[in-house]
């Protein structure tokens, strides 16, 4: 698996993505809140299967 996403994105992907899950883990937002648990997870990995799909490369370091 090629990486695709950079590491800016990647570490606002991951903040979003924690922001969101803790606000639905307090109950602060609604169900739609673990949605956040998609950018955490691609932050994480690095790859992005939707980037995949439209040809979107923010990565800058080759693996």
């Amino acid at each position: 698996m090629k990486l695709n996403v950079g590491t800016f994105d990647r570490t606002l992907r991951i903040v979003a993505g924690l922001v969101l899950v803790a606000l639905a883990a307090t109950g602060t937002v609604g169900l739609w809140g673990w949605i956040g648990v998609v950018p955490l997870v691609t932050g994480l990995a690095g790859w992005c299967p939707a980037y995949s799909l439209l040809g979107i490369d923010s990565c800058k370091v080759r693996t």
